[in-house]
């Protein structure tokens, strides 16, 4: 069953949930980008100018509509979310930092040197570990490896993005476990964490409150954002981020709890443990193949949606954003380089309109569907796909790419329904 949001109104405007009455409110009118600020940049709050609709679909969480917000770019600094600060650890009150200088650069933030000295020197070795590696006398070795970073490649695409980010999909228990482990084989960080950045980068992209800012620069939005001091602004609109379905989940609780252990033995111990015990494989070469090797390129497929999908590729569905379409992206990161689609329509099971050879992580979510694992998958409905693609694409498009505008009104779509 695909949930697909339908009728879009060029005059309409983006909806913004009422948590306290149920409904959903109406932002003023608003043309690229021309929404209603106050003294601070963000949407003013008048209340004269908002009327309230009827309430097509329950709204559980602020998450089920947040798709709708995301777009307009930079639409969404709603202040009436849940703050979530008891729940951040080291990270209140906001820190203040003046410009860092080290030699003759200067940066925005600290830089976390330890940081930068284990992520440089676990790329080193995976670098000569890769060019020492007798690759044709290891090719079960090698086959293991790379499945081994298929499973991490889905707990991250299929898992913690398109399924505890974006809600883009329901699992059952099955499936839910299952996600979790293979994110555990992923090895980055704790769930609540990629849920809350994650959440931040696509409500607040491209801004202070990214956490990897594209603006700042490409290295920076690949890996040294990880080796930095977050950006104040990071932390504040990290607080207004709704995170009750992750604190509210037992079983994600439990996962970020223990999560030190789920990434040193489903990341580390029990995958480079399996080659040497059931086919009699050196330790040398599995520790080198799954913890460094495998595990690198795990982690720059994933970043590469944050760097090479925000600088690379046309943007046939909007060109008023960064993210971009990246076949090159696609392919290592299972399907999530359809970034600028992805940045569009966010809700979106598929993360693409196209390219099914490339989403591994769809034809997954496909065959989960047909055991019933994984239910109400939403996607957005082709007509609405066909008119915001008109009015912002880049005319890129191989069906609605030779229009492009030159004024663009907020699309908005007034109607849920459901597709059996």
């Amino acid at each position: 069953m695909i949930t697909t949001l339908t009728q879009i109104s060029e005059e309409s405007q983006p909806l913004v949930p009422d948590p306290v009455s149920k409904t959903v409110l109406m932002l003023p009118k608003c043309n690229d980008n021309e929404l209603p600020l106050d003294t601070n940049g963000n949407i003013s709050k008048s209340e004269p100018t908002v009327e309230k609709i009827e309430e097509t679909k329950e709204i559980s969480d602020i998450s089920d509509i947040s798709d709708v917000e995301d777009n307009v770019e930079n639409n969404n600094n709603v202040e009436n979310i849940k703050d979530n600060a008891e729940s951040i650890k080291n990270e209140k009150p906001l820190p203040h930092y003046e410009k860092y200088k080290f030699l003759f650069w200067e940066f925005e933030t600290p830089v976390i040197w330890v940081s930068v000295f284990f992520i440089t020197l676990w790329h080193v070795l995976s670098v000569y570990m890769c060019c020492t590696f007798p690759l044709f006398d290891k090719i079960p070795l090698v086959i293991y490896a790379t499945i081994i970073g298929g499973i991490s490649g889905f707990g991250v695409t299929g898992g913690a993005h398109r399924y505890f980010t974006h809600k883009s999909y329901k699992a059952r228990l099955p499936l839910k476990i299952i996600l979790l482990i293979c994110y555990s084989v992923a090895g980055q960080n704790t769930l609540y964490d990629w849920v809350r950045d994650h959440r931040v980068h696509h409500k607040f992209s491209e801004t202070d409150a990214d956490p990897h800012n594209a603006k700042r620069g490409f290295f920076f939005s690949h890996v040294g954002w990880l080796m930095m001091r977050k950006h104040p602004e990071v932390i504040r609109k990290g607080r207004m981020i709704n995170l009750t379905d992750i604190t509210g989940d037992p079983l994600v609780a439990f996962h970020v709890k223990y999560w030190f252990w789920f990434k040193l033995f489903f990341c580390f111990v029990i995958p480079s443990s399996i080659p040497p015990l059931l086919w009699g494989e050196s330790w040398y070469h599995s520790i080198c193949a799954i913890c460094f090797v495998r595990y690198v390129i795990s982690l720059n497929s994933t970043w590469a949606v944050n760097s090479f999908a925000h600088f690379f590729g046309n943007k046939p569905y909007d060109n008023y954003i960064r993210p971009a379409e990246n076949l090159t992206v696609s392919f290592f990161a299972m399907g999530e380089g359809y970034h600028n689609y992805h940045h569009t329509f966010p809700w979106d099971y598929r993360a693409a309109e196209v390219g099914q050879m490339l989403n591994v992580t769809t034809l997954w979510l496909n065959f989960f569907e047909k055991i019933g694992w994984a239910y109400e998958l939403r996607a957005p409905s082709s007509d609405l796909i066909q008119r915001i693609t008109r009015n912002r694409g880049d005319g890129s498009h191989e069906k609605w790419g030779h229009e492009v505008p030159d004024t663009y009104s907020c699309p908005v779509a007034t109607e849920v329904r459901k597709e059996q």
